[in-house]
């Protein structure tokens, strides 16, 4: 079963990050807290959802219970310039060991695909790491199409706010500007 996320799972769902976290040989990367978590899927202007996979029944031999939550799906809407509509990002999709196999990452993914569907969105997207071959076999199974020429960028840290020093306000030329989204 595929259900929207709650505020009494984000102690789940940051324990899964964390998990997944490690999967990807990243835990010392994975910096968010509870708190953080909570604030961007539950506070007063949620710009990132949540969706929780359970069992819908106990495991043959007994490591996983029904209705144990067993995976989630973490994403965001985008927009695509070229359509003029939203889609969806996919930022994280982590299924417990223990539980793959089962179907709930293809329910994951087929429920963000319906809200894609329901709503006029173009697209859904999603990264996966280039070692990863189970899961990009398994994308490439539902007709997902990488996208080779494309390579993904990212700033943070110091060169991210190297960068920020250049914005001006105008108020202040030679201050950086903070904008209202």
């Amino acid at each position: 079963m595929i259900r929207p996320a709650t505020p009494a799972d984000v102690p789940l769902i940051h324990a899964m990050i964390r998990e997944l976290a490690e999967h990807e040989r990243a835990l010392e990367d994975a910096k968010a807290t509870e708190q953080q978590l909570r604030e961007a899927l539950f506070g007063a202007d949620p710009a990132v959802f949540a969706l929780i996979a359970e069992s819908d029944e106990s495991s043959a031999d007994g490591t996983i219970a029904a209705g144990e939550p067993v995976g989630f799906a973490l994403w965001f809407r985008n927009f695509s310039t070229w359509t003029g509509t939203h889609g969806i990002y996919l930022e994280d999709l982590y299924v417990r060991p223990q539980a793959r196999g089962g179907g709930h990452g293809k329910a994951l993914l087929a429920t963000l695909a319906r809200i894609c569907v329901d709503r006029g969105y173009q697209r859904f997207e999603w990264s996966v790491l280039d070692w990863n071959e189970p899961s990009i076999a398994f994308y490439k199974s539902l007709g997902a199409e990488p996208m080779d020429e494309w390579t993904v960028q990212r700033m943070s840290g110091e060169p991210l706010r190297t960068l920020a020093g250049f914005a001006q306000s105008d108020e202040n030329p030679n201050k950086a500007t903070s904008l209202s989204i």
